[in-house]
């Protein structure tokens, strides 16, 4: 009887220990997306060794526009069209471009047919092997712009991103040059100060680099709007436009003026800035005919940076 009962035990000790390692490295297992772009007019589905995917047409003139938040790796899969197996090796390229910076060209020559993948519509012929990009983003708002860079071949591409477990920082909050007027936001029981801008009054900070600014940005409402708000950010460094950011809010549901019934804050969008060795003002600015809230934070071991 003793016997049993200690068996008993060690199978429910030996059940608990599998359920607990298995949930821990499940919890640890990377989330891979797949993002679609922003006004898709239309997508293909190619087969790949039995499976379908789609892929979507990139365009010489107009970006296929994607949105994703980081950190984590973004893989750009891309496909041409062959007209027959025949044919030659196709030699094409592809432009990308990072939350507005300058464009990046990928080319990818003597690439074969993939004999594991078909078009599903079989008129288009045959699709080539995949050329991939991998790119890794920092954490907060990303916009990712494609191109086809090949006026004789027809590019199409799937794209996945794949999250980055985060390093835990110590961020404090950095007071803006100007406009220094605070707004007081209420969050649960917490007031957190945040700085109203817009196109006419740019949010303005100097800074001691190294170091990265993590700025949240939440647009504002009037209390009679309804739905989602498309807004743009533009970010210059000395004067210089180093990025442009495509954000969309919703109404926040847990995050209030203090003061102001009339307005409703947005979901804050984060997006980062890494900040070069010596001294920088940055420029914050909204492109659009609304006004945002910002709030600027840096991290605590680099406070003696700070600058005003």
């Amino acid at each position: 009887m003793i016997d049993m009962n200690k068996r008993n035990v060690k199978k429910i000790f030996f059940l608990i220990l599998v359920f607990f390692v298995g949930t821990v490295f499940c919890g640890a297992a990377p989330k891979t997306k797949v993002l679609v772009p922003k006004y898709a007019s239309g997508s293909i589905s190619i087969t790949v060794s039995g499976k379908s995917y789609k892929y979507y047409p990139l365009s010489i003139n107009e970006p296929s526009i994607l949105t994703t938040r980081g950190p984590g790796k973004l893989k750009i899969i891309t496909r041409g069209l062959l007209s027959s197996q025949d044919e030659e090796r196709l030699n094409y390229s592809v432009y990308y471009r990072i939350n507005g910076s300058k464009k990046v060209k990928v080319e990818f020559n003597s690439v074969k047919h993939d004999d594991k993948a078909s078009f599903k519509d079989e008129s288009l012929r045959l699709p080539s092997a995949g050329g991939n990009i991998m790119i890794e983003l920092s954490r907060g708002e990303h916009t990712i712009e494609l191109w086809n860079g090949s006026e004789n071949s027809k590019i199409y591409a799937r794209v996945l991103f794949t999250e980055i477990k985060e390093k835990k920082i110590d961020w404090i909050s950095l007071s803006p040059m100007y406009p220094n007027e605070p707004v007081s936001l209420v969050t649960y029981e917490d007031v957190v100060s945040y700085y109203r801008y817009s196109s006419a009054k740019p949010l303005k900070v100097k800074i001691t680099g190294p170091t990265t600014l993590r700025v949240l940005n939440r647009v504002e409402f009037d209390y009679r709007m309804k739905g989602k708000l498309n807004y743009r950010i533009e970010i210059k460094e000395d004067k210089k436009v180093k990025n442009t950011y495509m954000l969309c809010a919703d109404h926040s549901d847990i995050t209030r003026y203090k003061k102001d019934g009339k307005r409703t804050p947005g979901k804050a969008n984060e997006i980062v800035i890494s900040v070069p060795s010596g001294t920088h003002t940055y420029e914050i600015i909204t492109l659009d005919k609304c006004s945002v809230l910002g709030r600027i934070l840096f991290p605590k071991k680099d406070i003696k940076l700070e600058a005003f």
